[in-house]
């Protein structure tokens, strides 16, 4: 009992360390003793460095957990244990070395130790070969920053801290340069160093001579940020037109077939404006924050035709290239010639050189450079003599490639491929329908007459721009639908209030018109204007009211039903296709875009055969199963002649079938089957 309540604090740190944070002042010369403990055994660690040093290892945390409460003694401590590491860190213990790590960690969250002077030093122990101190330090380093940043960003310490990473990426040391690469893209994934200069540090990295840094740098242009949490694909009611709107405007007057069919292209083309009214959300937005595009795309370009690094690095770089040039708008000629060379349908990964060459592509592109780029494509992909899924895949690119480039295609090449509409295979047939109707919004002109639909409002409207042309518009499309419906508005109170008459009781009763009505009426004037007209009044709309939400859904809901109603004097009839050639495209495109088959592809002997014996796997649930009624019973002669070898019963009447029966042995037992019926009925 004496034992347990004497109090053994020289030797027992844990305790005093309990008790010093409790009450500092009143345990002062227990912690002197410590610390003159601990300066000893420094100078034996001195001595001999490479030697294990449990003891030291036990005061050093000791003296991190209460370096707070006695600041004026532990003044030099964390400077001493920054020199010790920095002396000794290739000689000293692994554990050891992690305890010191540990106990300036505790002390760089306790605040007593800046942070810049602690991260060279951990940048400089990243050169040990120790993995676990590796994961170790660069999770301190990350939550150290991101701790930095918490409340508001410390630009001072960033800017030092920033540049001290710079000079990091050009280190010897490839493991040290690849961790302070990766640490300033988790901080910029994290929103913390999310800013101009981060980004600029890290297009260093694409021209590395280490593989794995310029890989990774490459990674971080072509990777995409986490999706956000909340979503941004759910519409509120009031912002646009909805299902209920178009019922009231296409399905008025009779049920008629065509008034249905009516009303599903309008369904359709509600759907494509949906698609193309989300917020888009920049996953790419570092390549937005590039200083010089340019230049970069250009060392790039430079740095691939020079490259003996291996294809799948090669493919990384053209990506990037295509990615820069497509949405900055880059004049990068001699990348297309490159690209060229690799259009085969026998090339690895051709379908993602493809998509190099559409990403690519843009209206400032000299028609001439993309028009060579689809005559390579339709030359060798595009021919009887290749596959079905080699032509599809051929089309499909020429079809995004003249998606951002009209200009690039000729109208023989296009007439050329639009025969292709009737071939037998489905794939080929609805890529080919796709890029008739992509032209058919683009410019109709183009194709052949039989090629061209039914003319729309909107096809009429739509005009193929020259090269290098702007389209300013001083008036709001389709704000004429304002004007017009204010006078049916007008016109139906005017009737309304000269229609209204006394009944028999002397009250007044009132006759409105239905809203279908009223669409209608809209409908039928907005029709009978001409195109000069519609602009005037557009442009007086636009410019003498502030419009409202509500406004703008008129405006759209107009807009709409131009792409759905025939144009005036115009009877013939459309062809039917389901692909939508005017989908919304974003900054980026997409692999299935190139690789879309409509028709899913013959699956080959191996794939049939794992499909069948995963089918099998849960089999013995669905066998009847025979229970003996009791378990114990013998059994019969059936069941013993199942488990006898067959050449002791080949000779046996009982295993003859009825397939091996000779003719005259089936004729016997017809005739005794037919004596037994007879006998039967008797």
């Amino acid at each position: 009992m004496s034992g347990r309540q004497s109090n053994k604090l020289p030797n027992n740190l844990p305790q005093l360390q309990n008790l010093i944070k409790r009450d500092p002042p009143s345990y002062v010369e227990e912690f002197l003793q410590q610390y003159r403990h601990y300066q000893s055994n420094v100078q034996i660690f001195k001595l001999q460095p490479d030697k294990s040093n449990k003891e030291l290892a036990e005061l050093v945390m000791f003296l991190a957990q209460v370096g707070h409460c006695y600041q004026q003694y532990l003044s030099t401590f964390p400077q001493e244990l920054t020199e010790l590491l920095l002396s000794h860190h290739t000689l000293v213990e692994p554990d050891l070395r992690m305890t010191f790590c540990k106990a300036l960690i505790l002390l760089r969250n306790k605040d007593l130790i800046e942070p810049t002077g602690l991260l060279e030093l951990f940048f400089e122990l990243l050169r040990c070969h120790d993995k676990l101190l590796r994961k170790t330090l660069y999770t301190h380093i990350v939550a150290d920053i991101k701790n930095i940043n918490c409340k508001h960003k410390n630009n001072k310490v960033n800017s030092s801290l920033q540049n001290f990473m710079y000079t990091m990426l050009r280190d010897r040391n490839p493991i040290a340069a690849k961790i302070s690469l990766d640490v300033m893209v988790d901080l910029y994934k994290r929103n913390i160093w999310n800013d101009t200069k981060t980004v600029n540090v890290i297009t260093t990295a694409c021209f590395s001579n280490v593989t794995k840094i310029m890989v990774s740098g490459l990674k971080f242009f072509l990777g995409t940020d986490e999706d956000d949490k909340n979503g941004s694909d759910s519409e509120s009611e009031g912002e646009g037109p909805t299902e209920r709107d178009l019922m009231v405007r296409f399905s008025t007057g009779k049920k008629t077939s065509k008034n249905k069919k009516k009303l599903e292209k309008a369904m359709k083309v509600l759907k494509k404006h949906k698609k193309k009214k989300k917020v888009e959300v920049f996953n790419f937005s570092a390549i937005h924050l590039i200083h010089d595009p340019q230049d970069f795309a250009e060392k790039l370009l430079k740095q691939l035709e020079h490259s003996k690094e291996r294809f799948e690095v090669k493919i990384m770089t053209m990506e990037l290239i295509s990615r820069l040039v497509g949405i900055h708008e880059l004049f990068l000629f001699n990348f297309y010639p490159f690209i060229q060379r690799f259009l085969q349908p026998h090339q690895r990964e051709v379908t993602k050189i493809l998509l190099c060459a559409a990403q690519s592509s843009h209206q400032l592109v000299p028609p001439e450079i993309i028009e060579s780029v689809i005559r390579t494509i339709a030359n060798n992909f595009v021919s009887d003599r290749n596959s079905g899924e080699a032509m599809t895949v051929g089309i499909n690119a020429i079809k995004e490639v003249v998606a951002r480039c009209p200009l690039g295609i000729t109208e023989a090449l296009l007439q050329d491929l639009a025969q292709y509409k009737t071939h037998k295979d489905k794939n080929v047939m609805m890529s080919s329908r796709s890029l008739i109707q992509l032209f058919r919004n683009l410019n109709p002109q183009m194709l052949h007459k039989k090629d061209r639909g039914r003319p729309t409002e909107a096809s009429l409207e739509a005009r193929m721009k020259n090269y290098g042309e702007l389209e300013a518009k001083d008036h709001i499309p389709g704000a004429e639908v304002l004007e017009v419906e204010a006078e049916v508005d007008d016109d139906d109170g005017w009737e309304s209030a000269s229609a209204s008459d006394e009944d028999e009781d002397g009250e007044w009763v009132d006759v409105q018109h239905s809203s279908d009505e009223d669409a209608t009426e809209v409908a039928e004037k907005l029709k009978s204007l001409p195109a000069e007209e519609r602009e005037a009044r557009a442009a007086e709309v636009s410019g003498s009211r502030l419009l409202t939400q509500e406004d703008f859904k008129k405006i759209k809901l107009a807009q709409m039903a131009k792409e759905v109603n025939a144009a005036p004097g115009k009877k013939r009839k459309a062809e039917d296709c389901e692909e939508e050639g005017s989908s919304s495209r974003g900054e980026l495109l997409n692999i299935r875009d190139i690789e879309r088959l409509h028709k899913k592809p013959k699956a080959d002997k191996e794939t049939r055969l794992a499909t069948a014996m995963a089918g099998r796997s849960d089999r013995k649930d669905f066998v009847r199963k025979r229970k003996k009624l009791n378990p114990h019973a013998s059994t019969s002669n059936k069941e013993k002649r199942r488990s006898k070898n067959f050449m002791m019963m080949r000779h046996s009447q009982n295993v003859r079938t009825k397939g091996k029966r000779s003719f005259r042995e089936k004729q016997i037992a017809l005739r005794d089957a037919l004596l037994r019926k007879k006998k039967q009925h008797k």
